[in-house]
């Protein structure tokens, strides 16, 4: 069963009370769940890691890439300015599918450059929490074409 890999940055563990005009009511538990259940009819397996600091998950990324097939990552404000981080996601050499709860592109103007963007398949910006689930369908395709 193929892993996919799932990161989250700085502040999503506060997601459902973190100003939920931006970025809903839902949390980070109810989002995992809701991608468990989806992995599951996907045939895939997940591994989750929240942190943060980026140190945490650059370990993560290094400590797991070599056995996953792809990488979900909302790297929060790290998106920004979190170069430790693109570069473990570079050297992971993975397909990966950046997420974004909110539309970065139509908020200030720091948000709206991503440091990871030029790394990544593709992006899901300010579709919620359903962007998670959009972007493990996509990498799941994704998986099944290139075989």
């Amino acid at each position: 069963m193929p892993t996919i890999l799932v990161l989250n940055g700085p502040n999503l563990n506060a997601l459902g009370r973190r100003d939920p005009a931006q970025y809903g009511t839902v949390t980070l538990a109810e989002i995992e769940q809701r991608l468990r259940l989806r992995a599951t009819e996907l045939g895939v397996d997940l591994r989750f890691c929240q942190s943060n600091h980026e140190g945490a998950l650059v370990d993560f990324l290094q400590a797991n890439a070599q056995q996953a097939g792809g990488l979900i990552v909302n790297a929060g404000a790290l998106t920004h300015y979190g170069l430790s981080l693109r570069d473990a996601l570079a050297d992971a050499r993975l397909p990966v599918v950046e997420v974004h709860l909110s539309n970065i592109h139509a908020r200030e103007e720091w948000r709206q450059k991503s440091v990871i963007a030029s790394l990544a398949i593709g992006q899901v910006s300010g579709l919620g929490w359903r962007g998670y689930l959009y972007a493990l369908d996509f990498l799941a395709q994704h998986r099944a074409e290139a075989k």
